[in-house]
């Protein structure tokens, strides 16, 4: 069928219409045309590959990377990068349109380097032929790479160097997925692999792997094991070696960063993100939820007098503890392992005054309607919303504005170029 793109949609694929059904696009951009057969077909919608761009948009580009459109990390490598940043932007006007939220400030946009941006790569181990892999677009098949350009270059040369010399290395007999991650100068590696044996049988197979690891990778400072479970956040840490953790700089700040912990996995814009987020904020009380290794706890607790970071992942819960000692001496820093929820519902049941300053920052599912109600509940005066799912978010504002707030700035947080991700900042105040 031939189709004429209206616009993008959160997910990559670009918005047709054919016979007053919606059909979604890969790899279209606004205002083509394109020669497409329809891959999947349901009720409401349909999902098109193109055979052809016949009218191509003027902000269309090659693709950097051999493997665009096989791989399915990246969605938006055939668009230049300010109509990425304005695709996105838009993206999220419309979802938030969409959650009938009203006088939605201008969105501003904070951009990136838009490649070698990624700290953490995550890839699966193929036993034979050996070979590191993501997984093909819209499928559970091994994609073999030997590179990836949205990765910073101490991972390229670390996946170059596994991919040639791997083998020997005995990883493919014991590990299914191995992550490399990296700090801010490129100066240190964590290396976490994934394996189904018990703990015994892991750490005599990370202790045998190790020499060999370090002799393919001079930056890596330590390795781990990890159990394979049905529920990622169930994974446990089951033996290490070398160093458990890394030093991470943003700005004036350091973190550490164990194996295990949840850290952003872009090296730029992080200092925006966290001056966005905090950088004009003071006052007396400040709560942080969903705090991870506390990249905005540890400023905060630099500009309030009491802060109380609320994390509930054990590794995350340790390193934020570390990174609190010793911040703003002079104030007060708690340290609570606890999810938000209860932590928020043990609050309102006694009768806690609210903090001047609530930040929130929660996983892609977003905060929910309990959460929401119980911050509706407490009236803190300022609410601080990072979010990396728009639909979420919205649904959450929506749910803060008929509580009382008003939402002030919006920004778009490019952390995450080639790809359909986005980060928002967003500041509400009461009344």
């Amino acid at each position: 069928m031939k189709l004429r793109i209206e616009k993008m949609i959160y997910g990559g694929a670009g918005l047709a219409r054919a016979e007053g059904k919606a059909v979604f696009v890969p790899f279209a951009l606004p205002g083509e045309t394109v020669e497409a057969r329809v891959s999947e077909e349901k009720r409401g919608y349909a999902t098109a590959e193109i055979e052809a761009v016949t009218e191509a948009s003027a902000e269309r580009v090659p693709a950097t990377c051999r493997y665009f459109g096989a791989c399915g990390g990246c969605q938006y490598q055939h668009a230049n990068y300010a109509a990425q940043v304005e695709m996105k932007r838009a993206i999220l006007r419309e979802t938030l349109e969409r959650a009938r939220i009203r006088e939605i400030p201008e969105i501003a946009a904070v951009t990136s380097e838009p490649f070698g941006y990624r700290n953490r790569l995550r890839l699966h181990v193929q036993r034979d032929p050996f070979a590191l892999c993501y997984k093909r677009r819209n499928s559970n098949v091994n994609l073999p790479v030997k590179e990836c350009p949205i990765a910073a270059p101490v991972l390229q040369r670390a996946m170059a160097k596994l991919h040639g010399e791997g083998e020997g290395s005995g990883l493919a007999e014991w590990a299914r997925s191995i992550e490399l991650f990296t700090n801010e100068d490129e100066s240190a590696l964590l290396v976490a692999l994934w394996t189904e044996r018990d703990a015994g049988d892991a750490k005599r197979a990370l202790t045998a792997t190790w020499p060999k690891l370090r002799g393919l990778l001079p930056e890596v400072a330590g390795a781990g094991a990890f159990s394979v479970e049905r529920r990622p956040r169930a994974s446990r840490l089951l033996a290490s070696v070398g160093e458990e953790s890394l030093r991470y700089r943003v700005g004036e700040h350091v973190y550490r960063v164990s194996l295990g912990s949840f850290f952003q996995a872009s090296r730029f814009a992080l200092e925006s993100l966290v001056q966005l987020a905090v950088g004009g904020e003071g006052g007396g009380r400040a709560w942080d939820l969903y705090a991870g290794v506390g990249l905005f706890s540890v400023p905060l607790a630099e500009k309030f007098n009491e802060v109380t970071a609320v994390e509930v992942a054990a590794s995350s819960v340790r390193d934020l503890r570390e990174n609190l000692r010793g911040v703003g001496q002079e104030h007060r820093s708690l340290v609570v392992a606890a999810e938000a929820s209860a932590f928020l519902q043990r609050a309102v049941e006694q009768r806690e005054a609210a903090p001047d300053l609530v930040v929130v920052d929660p996983p892609r599912d977003g905060l929910g309607a309990g959460v929401t109600s119980l911050l509706g509940k407490l009236r803190p005066p300022r609410i601080t919303y990072v979010s990396c799912d728009p639909s979420t978010l919205s649904r959450d504002l929506a749910a803060l504005l008929e509580s009382g707030y008003r939402l002030g700035t919006v920004h778009l947080v490019d952390l995450f170029p080639q790809t359909f991700h986005l980060e928002t900042v967003a500041h509400l105040t009461l009344g």
